[in-house]
């Protein structure tokens, strides 16, 4: 089984834990947010546009504009960042047959996967920016090495 993010996934990821640490220090432009987190400068303005349009983040043209959060970084989760650049992460699909849930009967895992589903949404919707920007302590680096 794989559980990853999809590059737009990971750079939108990556952005917001950019503008959650410079909460506070004003706005933050393209390049900063790029060169601080090794983002493809030419793929982050179609992310952040992504994020902007799910009112996460606020954008401000000009010279002396840039991007920050729309709201307290204790107030992203990290299921809303996923899905305003993937959308929906609900499995649409039967795990056994490839096809639609239901339409030939619901298969006999279906259960079992869907409330693993389930707890993955519960534990990204639960875990926030303002939580995974903080600083690494160190007995966090002790338990997860």
């Amino acid at each position: 089984m794989r559980l990853e993010l999809t590059k737009r996934g990971d750079y939108a990821v990556r952005a917001m834990l950019a503008l959650a640490r410079a909460d506070g220090n004003g706005r933050l432009s393209a390049r900063r947010i790029s060169d601080a987190m090794a983002i493809p400068v030419r793929f982050l303005p179609q992310v952040l546009t992504d994020l902007a349009r799910a009112d996460l983040i606020e954008a401000s043209p000009g010279r002396s504009g840039g991007y920050r959060l729309a709201r307290p970084a204790a107030d992203i989760s990290l299921l809303q960042v996923i899905e305003a650049v993937e959308g929906d992460s609900r499995r649409q699909s039967c795990v056994l047959r490839g096809g639609p849930c239901g339409l030939n009967g619901i298969c006999d895992v279906h259960d079992v996967f869907f409330a693993g589903q389930e707890a993955i949404r519960s534990t990204f919707a639960d875990a926030t920016l303002a939580e995974m920007a903080a600083p690494a302590t160190t007995e966090a680096l002790a338990t997860h090495p």
